[in-house]
């Protein structure tokens, strides 16, 4: 059985008056891509907040490869950030800076390597995304799929042992929708990371996903293969899954 590289304990969080987690447990194991599911609003990105750091929850334990990141500062969280790389929901480029620049970015902020190095580490990474010679073009120059995958090079730039994608397809077509599904599942194979995937989309889920947790109403009402999930009689994944297919269906007659 493979070990728990995260261990997320007993986990509430809420903003002001809203309680947005309240007891929230999950377990991530090593070298899986689990996609956390669930509705606008509860608190999936907020989830992905907490594992990397960028909020603190006001009860509860989240160990990183077995240590609780809770109570560190930033400095004490810095290389534990090192070992994540993060996609965000709107690709997030610097618009000031070209593609080989965004995706150097990681690189110059963590080492200390030589130039030649750092462009070396940027064609590869971008050529592992299918994006080989757009080093010079600037974010406006690209499509929404070419952002996307700009943002992909960057988030695996210093070779992370996490990948953590929030809501990776929305915005895109359904060929740019493919293309991320395929990179997400290629990348978990060839650099042997664990990735979260935060999405509402059930065919992205179904697409990549090992294991599937739903969240619901602060907490994770179920987790399982996508076998288990389909054939689930939870009250909670039934309503998702009508709700999803709903929406999916009136989409395509839109």
């Amino acid at each position: 059985m493979k070990r728990l590289i995260i261990e997320i304990k007993d986990v509430y969080k809420s903003y002001d008056d809203l309680q947005v987690l309240q007891g929230l447990e999950l377990g991530i194991k090593r070298g899986e891509t689990i996609t956390i599911l669930g509705g606008s609003g509860t608190g999936k990105s907020v989830l992905l907040r907490l594992i990397t750091g960028l909020d603190k929850p006001d009860r509860g334990k989240i160990r990183i490869e077995g240590r609780d990141i809770v109570p560190l500062g930033e400095h004490e969280l810095f290389p534990i950030r090192r070992k994540m790389g993060m996609l965000f929901q709107g690709a997030a480029l610097f618009d000031s800076l070209t593609a080989g620049e965004n995706v150097a970015y990681p690189i110059i902020e963590h080492f200390r390597f030589p130039e030649e190095e750092i462009e070396k580490i940027v064609r590869e990474k971008l050529r592992l995304v299918g994006l080989e010679g757009v080093e010079d073009k600037m974010p406006a120059e690209l499509s929404g799929g070419m952002k996307k995958r700009v943002a992909l090079a960057r988030a695996i730039a210093v070779d992370p042992e996490i990948i953590l994608y929030d809501e990776p397809t929305t915005g895109l077509d359904p060929i740019n929708v493919k293309r991320i599904n395929y990179l997400i599942v290629e990348l978990q194979r060839i650099l042997k990371v664990t990735s979260i995937v935060v999405t509402h989309d059930l065919d992205c889920a179904y697409a990549v996903t090992d294991r599937l947790a739903l969240l619901h109403r602060g907490k994770i009402a179920m987790v399982g293969t996508k076998e288990e999930f389909v054939s689930s009689e939870l009250k909670e994944v039934r309503a998702f899954i009508a709700c999803e297919v709903g929406e999916e269906e009136q989409r395509g007659r839109g």
